[in-house]
């Protein structure tokens, strides 16, 4: 790591936001709002094209400084910044869909998979998630599915409430419902296989998308796990997803060398180090290089860390 990289600090991202016939017309209080007619459903936290939002980087895009600063941002392989996150905001059901996982993408002339992980920010009551099936199928048994138009009803369904985390590991075929805010931590990458799509008129990947389907999975709801400060969420080969519910004392983040990224709640939470103090602005996420800093977090509220495992 070159000595300009040590000296990073925290980078605060402005989001991108994406219409999806799916979406919604009224976002969270965090976001402006959309344009009329025009319904956004993610928004974007970590995509290579989104920009530092203030500092001496300020304007310049998350794949500009992770081939700037590979070892700080986790790019040490050349394939760019390792997670994508995002918030979701589902008007209507998701597609049912599949992603392939780290040898099948590489096999496809793409850099990694695809396994995720949604941590549900807030649901409507009777809100649902997708993931597996209800009953043992083969994959030729998914395929009749698709054309008869029953896969929906064949999908095993989780209710889903505020602070719920599901996982869900690639291969796994999966749908998020309506009614929720979703936040979503998963490879940064954007091979995505529509098996089912309700009627709309989107194109379906149904042979791609049975090739790496697979028919168990790891998938599911994940029980919260105390840790010294802090509450984890999830933990996979590709990432760590914690919860810091803020106090009067400093929370350490204890991973000073480890990509680390924060996503706030609510209005009050601050990062400090040593060099000083950044305000976490609530849905957005301030990603804090692996330089070897000792970071603090301060205030009031709930905060979400991802994290390299």
């Amino acid at each position: 790591m070159s000595v300009e990289a040590k000296h990073l600090g925290p980078i605060t991202l402005r989001p991108i936001f994406q219409e999806r016939i799916w979406g919604v017309e009224t976002l969270p209080q965090w976001y402006p709002q959309p344009t009329p007619g025009k319904p956004i459903g993610e928004a974007w936290l970590t995509a290579e094209t989104c920009v530092a939002a203030s500092g001496p980087l300020a304007g310049k895009s998350l794949a500009e400084l992770a081939n700037l600063y590979p070892e700080a941002l986790a790019n040490t392989s050349g394939i760019g910044f390792p997670l994508l996150i995002k918030t979701l905001f589902p008007r209507e059901k998701l597609s049912v869909q599949v992603h392939p996982n780290d040898a099948e993408a590489l096999a496809l002339g793409q850099p990694r998979g695809k396994t995720e992980c949604w941590y549900v920010l807030s649901a409507d009551p009777g809100a649902t998630v997708a993931v597996g099936f209800r009953a043992p199928l083969t994959i030729d048994d998914i395929r009749s599915a698709i054309a008869d138009k029953t896969l929906e009803d064949k999908l095993a369904y989780i209710p889903v409430t505020a602070g719920d985390m599901v996982f869900v590991d690639a291969g796994t075929v999966h749908a998020i419902g309506p009614g929720m805010v979703v936040l979503e931590t998963q490879q940064y990458s954007d091979v995505t296989y529509r098996l089912y799509d309700y009627g709309r008129p989107r194109e379906l990947h149904v042979d791609a998308g049975l090739a790496v389907s697979r028919t168990t999975s790891a998938a599911g709801l994940v029980a919260p796990t105390p840790m010294d400060g802090f509450t984890r969420l999830v933990a996979s080969p590709y990432f760590l997803v914690d919860r810091f519910t803020l106090a009067s004392a400093l929370a350490p983040l204890c991973t000073p060398n480890k990509l680390q990224m924060l996503f706030a709640l609510t209005e009050g939470a601050t990062v400090e180090s040593a060099t000083g103090s950044t305000p976490l602005t609530p849905g957005s996420i301030v990603i804090l290089p692996a330089e070897g800093i000792d970071y603090s977090l301060s205030g009031a509220g709930e905060v979400i860390r991802i994290a390299q495992p």
